[in-house]
Formats: C-alpha cells, sequence, structure tokens
C-alpha cells in the first residue's frame, strides 16, 4: 500500500523527493530527543536509503505523512527490526514539533495497527521507547499495547511494548468466531 489517508493525514511510501523534509525533521533536537539525537544530512541520507530497501524487501515500510493541506508532518510506518535476537515488525511515528498535542501519533496509530495486523496480518507489533519518553507511552498504551520488558536498544533505556492480538485493532469490528 503505498497510500493511505486518516481523517487528518495522507500516508506516501518514503521516496527520495522526501529528504529534504526528513532532514529539517532530523534536525530538530526535541524530535530527535529521543530518537539516537539529532541526524545530519548525511545520516538522514544513509537513513533514507536504508528505508527504501527495506520497502524493496518487504513490501512495507515507511510513508511521509502530510496534513489534507500538504503540509509536512512527520513520518510514521511498520518496519522490521531485531529486538534481543527476535525479529520483530515495529510500529514508529515521528512528527514535527508543531503538531505535538494533536492526537495524530494515536490516529496514525491506529491506522498501522490495521495495516500491519488486519491487513498484512502480522501476528504482532512491537513499540520500542525511550523509558522517559511518556507521550509516546501513552500513544500506545491508549491503543491497548501491552508493556511487555524493559531493555536497551542502542545503547538506550528503552521499554518494549507489544501489540494487543490481531483480532482486535481499536475501532476495527471483532468478528464473531462463528463468522
Amino acid at each position: 500500500m503505498e497510500h493511505f489517508s486518516t481523517s487528518r493525514l495522507t500516508a506516501e511510501k518514503l521516496h527520495e523527493g522526501h529528504l529534504a523534509d526528513l532532514v529539517a525533521l532530523h534536525l530538530d533536537p526535541d524530535v530527535s530527543r529521543y530518537l539516537g539525537g539529532v541526524r545530519s544530512p548525511e545520516a538522514t541520507e544513509t537513513y533514507l536509503t536504508v528505508n527504501i530497501a527495506h520497502w524493496e524487501r518487504h513490501g512495507f515500510g515507511l510513508w511521509v505523512l502530510r496534513t489534507h493541506t500538504g503540509e509536512f508532518a512527520g513520518r510514521a510506518g511498520i518496519r522490521h527490526l531485531v529486538l534481543d535476537g527476535v525479529n520483530e515488525v515495529e510500529i514508529a511515528y515521528t512528527f514535527k514539533r508543531a503538531l505535538w498535542g494533536q492526537g495524530l501519533a494515536s490516529e496514525i496509530t491506529k491506522a498501522l495497527m490495521n495495516l500491519g495486523l488486519v491487513q498484512l496480518k502480522l501476528p504482532s507489533l512491537v513499540g520500542v521507547v525511550a523509558v522517559e519518553n511518556t507521550a509516546s507511552r501513552h500513544v500506545l498504551e491508549r491503543a491497548e499495547f501491552i508493556l511487555e520488558r524493559s531493555g536497551i536498544y542502542h545503547g538506550d533505556q528503552v521499554v518494549i511494548y507489544r501489540s494487543p492480538i490481531a483480532v482486535h485493532v481499536p475501532g476495527h469490528r471483532r468478528r464473531p468466531a462463528n463468522a
């Protein structure tokens, strides 16, 4: 799925033309605080290349997000990562600072859960969140992700959340067992 929309966002499959928006996002120290720190333009270019390759390998990955007025909003997606030696699929989202506190992370989380768990039929999703990132922790908890454990990821203290079972996505009706 190269494009999708929510009530306030449009998502477009990541491509080279998104580099300038991503560089600006990654240069913001507040935005990058829980992403391993500010990334140079060169590091963001490498990040873009790696994430485009993820799309080619797996058929899903990161999308660039825009408001319905066309303003760059951030990035979000589902992507493979190795966590404690186990291949997992992570849900990830990052928004421009000017758009924080508007419920957009919750909105995109629901859409990504539907995409990953219902459409792609992945067995689960994980959220890897810096311990201090209470805003992202609350987003995952409201989406019914379960705190699974704490750990270290890329040298940072994190908590790992796991999605609810695939048949129960917030806002998605369960099918009766005998249907």
